[in-house]
């Protein structure tokens, strides 16, 4: 299993616009506006940035090249390995996400560990009601 370090949120929405299937840089910078709802614009020279650098590291290959209008398209694919790397990101994320999720729903009911209802509700006193010994009843 591939245990990558966190992906940053370009890389990550790089890979997830080439997981559907292989796309030319406008098609990217397209995708990824789109996946970011338009929270994420990626400049052309931080994207073939970011593509050589994915290229280096055999997350993604040149897929195809085209001439069209007289300027070269190049395609690009994800590979086996990107494809790894973008679903052990996804799950890390998605258990994040679910964590965070656990902890707001415990927060609105006011059950967090260590609350005075989790503590009533679990037959344990909150530290409130608690009358330390020899003080005030």
């Amino acid at each position: 299993m591939i245990t990558p370090v966190p992906l940053r949120e370009p890389t990550f929405l790089i890979l997830t616009a080439l997981a559907r299937e292989p796309m030319h840089g406008y098609g990217i910078v397209t995708e990824v506006a789109a996946l970011s709802d338009g929270r994420l614009t990626l400049r052309p020279g931080t994207l073939y940035g970011a593509l050589d650098r994915l290229t280096d590291e055999g997350l993604v290959e040149p897929d195809r090249e085209e001439i069209v209008g007289g300027r070269l398209r190049r395609y690009y694919r994800l590979t086996e390995t990107g494809g790894s790397v973008l679903a052990a990101e996804t799950e890390r994320l998605r258990r994040n996400v679910e964590a965070a999720s656990r902890r707001l729903r415990d927060r609105a009911a006011g059950t967090t560990p260590g609350s005075a209802a989790a503590a009533c509700g679990s037959g344990v006193r909150p530290a409130s009601a608690v009358r330390l010994a020899g003080g005030p009843a």
